[in-house]
């Protein structure tokens, strides 16, 4: 880790000298020779010891900015108005998350003091305020931390100490990195030590490698200087990418476009799922929605601000700009410019299709009836076509329908331009449903369509035969066919709404139609089912394609109690967990 300030560093010795010499009271005398192989406290191979046990302080440079000390857990941060107490290093990324959700605003953190950090030496220091703070945070140099993080030390290991005559006064045993780099910060330069061998050291990749002796020790510490990323930098978002890292990561695989902004206008609706193709020879193709390729030059080099990449097209001229370089890694890369420029792109390799035969998509839509549980477009829920029936019938055709009225549309099933399994639906009266769905869930009762980052979602529930062979669902339907209904409960969130439909009467009957009316004047009609899902619960579907109370009413409900004139219905409500209650009595 890197030096801190003169003044800490003393506190630092005088702390090391009281600490050292307790561990000489630890010391057992034995009756070792002049035979063993010791090594200076001053030596290389010590500096190399030092270096490894180290307390590395880069893992939360997303608070400190800081790689030279490490803030203790728990403390509290206040980001984008919100306080969050860090308990370990897990918690690290919930800052992450927050800072990555909005590209385009100002990532501001606040530390609530007072903390407490601890230095490289396993110092603790108490930090009291902001500037504080600040002081010791200028004092790390950026990058030049001398800590090796790429292997550790397999505890315990066994020291022993010897007289300047090389006779052994003592031993002691170290089981972790703070005992052992505070053993060695309390000796004196000329002090001699050995330490018993064989030890095990452990890299950074999980080997192992066992080591019999100085020599052997000193080179293994050496190597692993260089051998992996330590991620030292202080700006944390940066992953550490070099010019060669990502051209590598560009020629790996194929990238879509997840979002394009070009002089402060949105351009993603236009450019969404194109798929650019980077080659080792500077040439870049593009294919969009349609299949049409487009080709371009792409080249990176190293500017004042980072690596930036240089795209050039003839005909794509929203992407030509030399974009800044901001984020690489978990598949995905962010393009910065200026004037509030933008694109991400996110990593489509060979290898990442859902697995799915498009002749086993196509015989299972057609088996049975698909019920839509849920359909969003464009972050909008259709709420008006929960409980409607898709029928998927040969020569691609498709019948969308609420038990009265019916919609014809079209159907196929192919690879969509990520050579993603999809459902391609096309209503002329219905729009929609009108999308290329790619598959993400297929099980033998459901099947959930879904745009991976986007607000295009389409999950369907299996029923064949209108669910005839079910007893429970046959009993519920016959007995709610039974009469009309009333509205006995109705609460949203434990706020009682009963009154609104009071003197309103409920009919339900056959085709999935539900009938309301005031003395028997109909004034409103809507969809009702009973089924079962793919977690074998008992659902209840209403449908009401309206807004006000009777569209409140549009949901799928868990059936809680079913007699011959009483059923309750249950459905949580919204993201806070409360529970909205319906209850349908008999007159």
């Amino acid at each position: 880790m890197k030096k801190i300030i003169k003044n800490l560093m003393y506190l630092g010795l005088f702390s090391m000298a009281l600490i050292f010499n307790s561990c000489q009271e630890e010391f057992e005398e034995v009756n070792g020779g002049s035979d063993q192989e010791t090594i200076t406290a001053s030596s290389t191979t010590a500096s190399l010891i030092k270096n490894t046990s180290t307390k590395d302080g880069s893992f939360d440079n997303i608070v400190d900015g800081a790689s030279c000390f490490a803030i203790n857990f728990p403390y509290t941060v206040e980001v984008a108005g919100i306080q969050i107490t860090i308990d370990s290093i897990e918690d690290l990324h919930l800052i992450e998350e927050i800072f990555d959700e909005f590209d385009d605003d100002e990532d501001i953190l606040e530390i609530i003091f007072p903390i407490t950090i601890t230095l490289g030496d396993f110092t603790e220091i108490t930090i009291e305020n902001k500037e504080a703070l600040r002081e010791l945070i200028a004092e790390c140099t950026e990058g030049d931390d001398d800590d090796i993080e790429c292997i550790d030390f397999v505890y315990p290991i066994t020291l022993f100490t010897f007289d300047v005559n090389e006779q052994q006064t003592g031993s002691v045993t170290i089981n972790s990195d703070k005992e052992l780099r505070r053993f060695f910060e309390g000796l004196e330069d000329d002090d001699l030590v050995s330490i018993d061998f064989p030890i095990t050291l452990k890299k950074f990749d999980g080997t192992e490698v066992m080591v019999s002796n100085n020599a052997e020790l000193a080179a293994a510490l050496d190597a692993a200087k260089d051998e992996c990323d330590e991620d030292d930098d202080n700006d944390y978002n940066d992953d550490d990418f070099s010019e060669e890292r990502l051209d590598a990561y560009l020629v790996e695989c194929p990238w879509l476009v997840r979002e394009l902004k070009r002089d402060g206008t949105d351009q993603t609706d236009q450019y969404f799922e194109y798929l650019m193709n980077f080659t080792e020879d500077g040439a870049v193709t593009v294919r969009d929605r349609e299949g049409n390729m487009l080709t371009g030059e792409w080249e990176t080099s190293i500017s004042d601000h980072g690596v930036v990449l240089d795209l050039e097209f003839e005909v794509l001229v929203d992407f030509n700009l030399q974009w800044l370089v901001y984020e690489v890694g978990e598949g995905r890369i962010k393009l910065f410019g200026d004037d509030n420029n933008k694109i991400i792109l996110k990593q489509y390799c060979e290898n990442d299709t859902n697995g799915e035969d498009p002749n086993t998509l196509r015989e299972i839509l057609k088996e049975c009836e698909w019920i839509i549980k849920r359909v969003k477009n464009e972050g909008v829920e259709i709420d008006r076509l929960l409980g409607y029936e898709f029928k998927f019938m040969a020569e691609g055709v498709v019948t969308l329908s609420n038990g009265i009225m019916v919609s014809e549309g079209t159907w196929e099933v192919g690879l969509n331009a990520e050579m993603k399994l999809a459902l391609l639906i096309s209503f002329g009266d219905e729009q929609a449903v009108n999308f290329n769905w790619p598959l993400r869930e297929l099980t033998n009762e459901r099947l959930k369509f879904e745009v991976d980052g986007t607000d295009y979602e389409l999950v369907l529930q299996r029923v064949c035969d209108d669910n005839a062979g079910d007893a429970d669902v046959s009993e519920i339907r016959n007995i709610m066919l039974g009469g009309q209904w009333n509205v006995a409960l109705y609460s949203e969130a434990e706020v009682d709404m009963t009154a609104a439909y009071n003197g309103v009467d409920f009919s339900f009957s056959n085709m999935h139609q539900v009938e309301l009316s005031v003395n028997d004047d109909p004034f409103l009609t809507g969809l009702w089912r009973v089924l079962r899902n793919k977690d074998q619960e008992l659902k209840f579907y209403l449908n009401f394609d309206e807004d006000g109370i009777y569209g409140d009413l549009t949901d799928d409900w868990d059936i809680v109690e079913v007699s011959a004139d009483r059923i309750e219905l249950r459905s949580v409500s919204g993201g806070d967990g409360s529970i909205d209650v319906l209850v349908f009595e008999k007159p």
